[in-house]
């Protein structure tokens, strides 16, 4: 090397790829170092436009490489980075209730709204959401070179929604030849849960036992290609993909073929039955007389029954646990050098990704309160000789009845989505001079997404086939008497003329013009060695959403569906300055072989919410060679997103638990009034057997920007040329945060407290209840709230050294998280809560620790690898779930990962792994609060794959 500034740059940039490797670390040659100066003078890393000669800046950058990817086994870019500590499963494959049918990320738990998806240092475009969010499923994990992970705010670089970090994918557009990678996955796990399998019995459900064989198989097919062309002056990298992955249903794993009940100690069952339940009440002067309402069931002999406790549904085994999907891909990158200062490029990216999501059957599910006459030839004499005893109605009297019939007679429910997306890249890259370079370009982004949704009863049609005397159904053409008051008289026929067919549709379009210029001032700090580097750029961003229900959607006419959803079209537009300063301040110094300061700015001005500045400052100082201490500040923001602005405020669901619900409720009778439950109604208040309940949300256009502070502090370093190492302590404190005031959270504020902030929001029904049709909800619409402080280590080792005649190396990367703290509303101290370690109804699962360790071992044709991932535990602070109570919450837990490959030749690669060795089951946890979803949800994965390269 030419100079110790060099040589310590690449060292430490070795022990960024070494220990930024979360899966495993790939060999490192240091042979390499003949060529070491020319690919360091070129590397641009994330977190700054600056190109530099330095892996290691001052913001803290994770890295993985093509090979960890590969050798992980997984083919959704997702699942591989839903395995870094510093980040959270978002949208995954897992999902079916209210699927959307994208990958997206989520770093630090911020949500998956506030980290910023690059591709070669340019934004993605938005998934298909109001959110914006990136949908990670169209990148084509082919020709991913590395994927780079930068924590802490990047606002000032990037623009909005980087506060908690960004996430950059850096494509192999250099590649050079043609690959074929072949690749199948799998799972398998021992159905031996004797705790769930006890449960079943308790309720005569079935479920499986004994090996699942290997099932939930994943087939992918990834081609590319590469060459020079034109006398090596343009180079033209082409690829495409397909991916195909089989449905995995609940019904395939013990311990999820049934829902356990929020108490963890039974199953749960829906009283939307095979055979219906029923609140039926007289209907008096002043309608539906809700003081006499009683809930039946239907008994064998066509009357009503009080005794209804045994007659529910199990509704998970139906429920897809992982579902199908078929993805397509395929694009280019293309550059040509015409001349030194002009170098066009281009950047091509199409998917097109089917999955269907498939949840149990629909149900009438107490939608509507239906008025009938007693006369109605649907009802029985049992049924009006009860109604008769009971209510003293007589056949010219009217009573009114909400029921609660499972629509196993039409087949599950599925919403069918398909998603489109295109990105197209157009720009020039070039010299202005010796000292500096520019680059602009344009991008369009565009992404459309539909779902249709089958197999669900129309509201409208139900309510046509039951009420009055009989006569409506008999007038109207194609209705067909619905035989619900009828033991087991529903037939396929009846549930296929009850049912509906839904669409919807969203556009989502991106257009982005960007152009800047960077280089070196003819200025040197005295006691520097080398010039001051700057950006100065400038950005004009606009982003478009449109979303677009047939009638039956925007009318909520389907009964799965929970509420309206109404049409949602909005825009926004933002134009941008930013620059960047790397300014040397000392080199070759006692104690201070470097020091340089680095200053960035940008100033955004949304024509929604006006003008917004962000700024960061950041000192990177190396005492000594191959030892540098890094400190950063920033100031980023996140702009309200289109849903958050135009979101018609509509009626849903939010899946919970209603805390003074039930004959036993967790709060008192005073308590319970705070949340309008009256003194008679103490006690009777019914809760959802499905831990579901209505909430009102929507958007606000008088949301301001999400401001937020993020400070790093970190020390990197090689102890000696074997071992290195990297510690890192982050904090991000964000203010007028945007979102809405949990609504389990509202109810339990409201009956401890009485707060009007939180009790306002509070409607009952007139039995108390919160789901019951939709007379009873939550007000959950946005708002800006008051802040999140999350602070946390990150600490990476790594360790290198020739054993066995062949390269050994061993990394852990660990995140220790010390703070996950949300204050709901401003000054109002006593709802704040701590979620780091912690598990409640307001908690999502937060390990304070969660690591990978890595050991891999590399010899001539052959390689090996060993992973190790931890979770650490988690505490339960509540009373409702008595597994976690009993355990004092969720123990740690660990897996075992194992994987080789072998070089049949220089142009074949075989690969094989199992991830969960020991197959270990996700943790038990009661319905109302799920479970982490980065806990391995499947049992063993096994995956085998085969590379041919020429």
């Amino acid at each position: 090397m030419k100079n110790s500034n060099l040589k310590r740059s690449f060292k430490l940039s070795l022990a960024a790829i070494a220990v930024g490797g979360c899966l495993v670390t790939s060999p490192i040659t240091f042979a390499a170092e003949e060529e070491a100066e020319e690919v360091i003078e070129k590397i641009q890393v994330t977190g700054s436009r600056i190109k530099r000669a330095d892996m290691e800046t001052s913001s803290p950058v994770t890295i993985t490489s093509a090979e960890d990817i590969k050798i992980a086994g997984f083919t959704r870019v997702e699942d591989l980075l839903n395995n870094l500590p510093q980040i959270e499963a978002a949208s995954t494959a897992f999902e079916a209730n209210g699927a959307s049918g994208r990958g997206t990320l989520d770093l630090r738990g911020l949500g998956s709204n506030r980290t910023l998806v690059l591709v070669n240092g340019r934004r993605m475009q938005p998934g298909g959401g109001s959110s914006g969010s990136a949908d990670v499923n169209s990148i084509p994990s082919a020709l991913i070179k590395r994927v780079e992970v930068m924590t802490g705010g990047g606002s000032s670089v990037y623009g909005s929604d980087a506060i908690a970090g960004v996430v950059n994918f850096v494509m192999d557009n250099e590649f050079e030849g043609i690959k074929v990678d072949v690749n199948g996955t799998g799972y398998q796990h021992n159905n031996d849960n004797s705790y769930m399998q006890d449960l079943m019995d308790d309720k005569s459900f079935d479920y499986p036992e004994g090996s699942s064989g290997i099932d939930g198989k994943t087939f992918s097919l990834d081609i590319s290609a590469g060459s020079e062309f034109a006398d090596g002056k343009g180079h033209a990298v082409a690829f495409a993909t397909y991916k195909q992955t089989k449905e995995l249903r609940q019904s395939a794993r013990d311990y999820s073929s049934c829902a356990l009940h929020s108490s963890g100690t039974r199953c749960n069952g829906s009283s939307t039955a095979v055979v219906p339940n029923f609140f039926i009440a007289p209907i008096g002067p002043d309608g539906y007389d809700y003081s006499q309402e009683q809930w039946v069931k239907l008994t064998p002999d066509n009357s009503f029954s009080e005794d209804r406790s045994d007659n529910v549904y199990n509704y998970a085994p139906i429920n897809h646990f992982m579902r199908p999907d078929e993805k397509f891909t395929f694009g280019t990158f293309l550059n040509y050098e015409i001349n030194d200062t002009f170098r066009p490029y281009m950047e091509l990216m199409y998917m097109r990704d089917q999955t269907k999501a498939q949840i149990a059957e629909s149900g009438t599910f107490y939608a509507d309160n239906i008025t009938m006459d007693v006369s109605n030839p649907l009802v029985s004499d049992a049924q009006r000789t009860y109604l008769a005893d009971q209510f003293g109605l007589g056949m010219d009297d009217q009573f009114g009845a909400y029921i609660g019939k499972r629509n196993v007679e039409g087949g599950p429910r599925t919403s069918i989505i398909q998603h489109d997306s295109f990105r197209i890249v157009l720009g020039t890259a070039g010299d202005l001079s010796d000292n500096w370079t520019y680059d602009a370009s344009i991008q369009v982004g565009s992404t459309t997404n539909a779902t249709i949704s089958i197999n669900d009863l129309s509201r409208p049609k139900v309510i046509e086939a039951v009420s009055g005397d009989g006569t409506d159904c008999a007038s109207i053409s194609g209705c067909v008497p619905y035989e619900v008051f009828t033991y087991q008289g529903v037939t396929p026929e009846q549930a296929k003329g009850l049912t509906s067919t839904a669409i919807s549709s969203s556009f989502s379009d991106q257009f982005i013009f960007s152009a800047f210029a960077t280089g070196d001032l003819d200025l040197t700090v005295p006691g520097a060695d080398s010039p001051i580097a700057v950006v100065v750029g400038t950005e004009y961003r606009k982003e478009e959403f449109e979303y677009v229900p047939d009638q039956i959607v925007a009318e909520g006419a389907l009964t799965g569906m929970g509420g309206p959803s109404d049409p949602l079209q909005g825009s926004f537009s933002v134009k941008e300055i930013y620059g960047e300063a790397n300014i040397p301040l000392v080199a070759d110094a006692p104690m201070i072989e470097s020091l340089v300061l680095e200053l960035g700015y940008r100033y955004s001005d949304y024509d929604l919410t006006g003008g917004q500045s962000t700024y960061k400052v950041a000192l990177d100082w190396t005492p000594i060679d191959d030892w540098k201490v890094r400190a950063g500040y920033n100031r980023a923001v996140r702009a309200p997103n289109i849903g958050e602005l135009f979101a018609v405020q509509s009626i849903g669901l939010w899946s919970g638990t209603d805390n003074c619900a039930g004959a036993t409720p967790a709060f008192s009778a005073a308590q319970c009034a705070n949340t309008g439950v009256t003194a008679d109604q103490y006690g009777n208040v019914s809760a959802s057997p499905a831990n579901q309940y209505n909430s009102v949300t929507g958007g606000n256009k008088e949301l301001s920007p999400e401001i937020a502070d993020t400070y790093t502090f970190g020390i990197v370093g090689q102890i000696s040329d074997d071992i290195d190492f990297s510690i890192d302590y982050w904090s991000i404190e964000i203010e007028q945060v945007i979102g809405a005031i949990g609504e389990e959270l509202t109810i339990d504020q409201c009956a401890t407290t009485g707060n009007a902030a939180f009790c306002d929001n509070i409607t009952r029904s007139p039995t108390g209840n919160l789901w019951q049709g939709q007379a009873g909800s939550i007000q959950a619409t946005s708002i800006n709230l008051a802040n999140r402080k999350w602070e946390g280590i990150d600490i990476s080792t790594g360790y290198r050294t020739e054993a066995l005649g062949g390269d050994f190396s061993v990394t852990m990367m660990s995140t220790f998280m010390m703070t996950k703290e949300y204050t709901p509303l401003p000054g109002d101290e006593t709802a704040t809560y701590d979620c780091s370690g912690m598990f409640n109804s307001n908690c999502f699962p937060q390990p304070e620790w969660r690591s990978v360790v890595n050991a891999n071992f590399d010899k001539d044709d052959y390689g090996l690898n060993v992973k190790l991932r931890y979770y650490g535990e988690v505490e339960y602070d509540e009373t409702v779930d008595e597994l976690l109570v009993a355990d004092g919450g969720i123990s740690a837990q660990a897996y075992l990962d194992v994987a080789g490959r072998y070089m049949v030749n220089d142009n074949i690669t075989v690969r094989l792994g199992i991830n969960n060795l020991l197959d270990k089951e996700r943790p038990l946890t009661g319905g109302a609060l799920g479970q982490g979803a980065f806990y391995d949800q499947l049992g063993r994965y096994l995956h085998a794959g085969v590379s041919f390269q020429f």
